[in-house]
């Protein structure tokens, strides 16, 4: 594990982000329940899926999104993009940037090469070096998404074996760089649960995507489903609404769903994944996407740290 003198990596990072959000405070007010009551409330942080401003393969990132008030942090992709997060000198690079625009990056998804999935012999290797380049990055979760024909049956131990077996050999090097690998996947909340415990290892936990839970067929378990799984085995929450503001109730009821967040003591991040074309895009989204920032302030209860 990284250490600056008896301090993880995961610790500076902690440091890092309570910083950013102080200095976010003035640009977006902070209602009442996210402030201070007694010791000190651990910040809301909130960011957006590189994949979804129109900006993969783009190492500009970070300044549009740092214009953005009170957006903190850009999910980067490892593939997908063109430099892709496989070539070093790029990850690097990444770093750089998102340092110089004051600027987290949270978390990593793409982990995927075309064509590869749990039960291909390259499996490993991509989440090996998925896990390495999180790890240069400073990320807290490596995102594993499996939809479709890629998810494992959980009513066959061939299907699901082989999952079972990558999870639990890559687990330990996620655990030793302080990362969290998240399954985001089709199946349903209960059947997340079912395959975290068969991994049985705490590096290993779900990247709970609401929507996602209610367009593959779980609406009636979407929202239930965030106490199902509880704190302990949510790692990190993507958050969109097809297209609306996240205040807007559709599929799922935003205001409730926070709230069933802030029951169990969630304190990771939330990402956004709303859609947007390109950059000027972005830009002319800008309203929007302060409008949505605003309503998860004005919804989310962080726990005391």
């Amino acid at each position: 594990m990284f250490r600056v003198g008896n301090t993880t990596r995961r610790e500076c990072l902690a440091g890092l982000v309570a910083s950013a959000a102080a200095s976010s405070l003035g640009e977006v007010e902070q209602p009442a329940s996210s402030e201070r009551v007694s010791g000190r409330r651990i910040p809301l942080k909130i960011g957006h899926r590189i994949a979804s401003v129109g900006m993969l393969g783009d190492i500009n990132v970070f300044r549009p999104a740092r214009q953005i008030p009170g957006l903190m942090g850009i999910e980067l992709q490892a593939t997908g993009g063109e430099p892709s997060l496989r070539d070093w000198d790029t990850v690097r690079r990444y770093k750089h940037e998102a340092d110089r625009w004051g600027m987290m990056i949270p978390s990593l998804a793409g982990v995927w090469d075309r064509g590869v999935n749990f039960s291909s012999p390259r499996a490993r290797d991509n989440l090996n070096q998925s896990i390495q380049a999180g790890e240069i990055l400073g990320v807290r979760t490596v995102l594993i998404a499996a939809y479709g024909e890629d998810v494992p049956d959980l009513s066959q131990e061939s299907s699901y074996g082989s999952a079972v077996e990558v999870l639990r050999e890559v687990a330990s090097r996620a655990a030793d760089a302080s990362i969290i690998l998240g399954l985001e996947t089709s199946l349903s909340p209960a059947d997340h649960l079912k395959l975290v415990n068969w991994v049985g290892h705490r590096s290993v936990q779900v990247y709970y995507d609401v929507l996602n839970m209610a367009e593959y067929g779980h609406t009636r378990e979407a929202v239930p489903g965030i106490s199902l799984l509880g704190k302990s085995h949510i790692c990190q929450v993507h958050v969109k609404n097809d297209g609306f503001l996240i205040e807007q109730p559709r599929e799922i009821n935003w205001s409730t769903a926070l709230e069933e967040f802030n029951k169990i003591g969630y304190e990771g991040w939330y990402v956004f994944e709303t859609h947007h074309r390109n950059p000027a895009d972005l830009r002319q989204s800008t309203k929007s996407t302060i409008i949505n920032i605003a309503f998860l302030r004005k919804h989310c209860r962080m726990p005391l740290g």
